[in-house]
């Protein structure tokens, strides 16, 4: 007991020590540009919502906020950067559900999304939309489940690839509706859309942003929402949750720390990003690009994660799904 009490009196000054330097450290921080790195490729949804708030974080930080594009590896690489990086505030990673609570279920990462990152805050609320192409002779979705359930009726749909949320939801409503629809992947969401467009598949799981732009040239409609309830971007499209109650499938798109993350860093960052959220400029941006604009805590966030991990592994387990 002696010797014991003696070792955990020479860990109190190392302990003591480590807390005051994460004390000094938020009190000085920021003092140099922030990196928030994506882990996709400049110009997609996830770096456009990035960007959204980019600027307003650097205004009131009083520091550059840098995005950083890492892309590969389903989102993984820019991931694993943060999560190996220090945790003193200055590299962030802008995430979504797929690096962030999905990859790790399809194959092995270098990371665990559940012990090596603090989650910050929710950016934006996306649905995955179903889009039928002119093949679909089902006017609603509640005649596309008919059709479905049929004996011998052999539909499709598209998904901007295997593992992707767009594969997911079309998983999930088969299993939730008793249905049979045959995957079709495709090597992202442009060579989908020219799939839909041309008539090659029948019907895709899509972001609305790339729904919209089907749907304007008049060759595609939506048949569906997958969200609890209507989306006010889409308030005349059903969601599928009239059908199949509780049917839900929404990414999310939010900014992660390494674990290790200072409190009062963490606290301040969601601050930052709930005022970018807010502002009208902001919450228009976002709204363009047929998102939600949604901040949140970061025990919502984290939340938001083990949903979302207690929803999809036994999907990806049942089906054998693996990248």
């Amino acid at each position: 007991m002696k010797s014991l009490s003696r070792a955990a009196r020479r860990l109190v000054p190392a302990v003591l020590g480590l807390a005051l330097s994460c004390a000094a450290l938020a009190e000085t921080w920021p003092s140099k540009p922030i990196r928030l790195i994506v882990p996709y490729s400049a110009g997609g949804s996830t770096d456009q919502l990035a960007r959204a708030i980019q600027q307003s974080m650097s205004e009131q930080l009083g520091q550059p906020v840098v995005v950083d594009n890492r892309a590969g590896a389903g989102g993984a690489i820019g991931a694993e950067a943060v999560a190996r990086s220090a945790p003193d505030g200055y590299t962030l990673v802008f995430g979504n559900s797929a690096p962030s609570a999905i990859v790790g279920l399809l194959r092995k990462v270098p990371y665990d999304v559940q012990k090596d990152f603090r989650p910050i805050s929710t950016v934006a609320l996306v649905p995955l939309a179903l889009v039928a192409s002119s093949k679909v002779t089902a006017r609603d979705f509640g005649e596309f489940l008919a059709q479905a359930r049929k004996p011998g009726v052999n539909l499709n749909y598209g998904s901007v690839g295997t593992g992707s949320m767009s594969h997911l939801t079309g998983e999930y409503l088969n299993e939730r509706a008793g249905i049979k629809v045959q995957h079709v992947p495709y090597s992202g969401g442009g060579a989908l859309g020219v799939a839909v467009l041309g008539g090659e598949i029948e019907t895709a799981w899509v972001n609305p942003l790339d729904g919209t732009s089907m749907v304007a040239s008049g060759k595609a409609r939506y048949l569906a929402v997958a969200t609890p309830k209507r989306v006010p971007t889409l308030p005349d499209v059903p969601a599928v949750s009239e059908f199949l109650p509780g049917f839900d499938s929404t990414a999310w798109f939010g900014v992660l720390a390494p674990k290790g993350t200072p409190d009062a860093i963490v606290q301040r960052l969601n601050e930052v990003i709930a005022n970018a959220v807010a502002r009208p400029d902001v919450r228009r941006n976002i709204e363009s690009k047929m998102a939600e604009p949604r901040s949140s805590t970061p025990k919502e966030l984290e939340t938001i994660i083990q949903r979302e991990i207690d929803q999809w592994g036994p999907l990806i387990q049942k089906n054998g799904i693996k990248l």
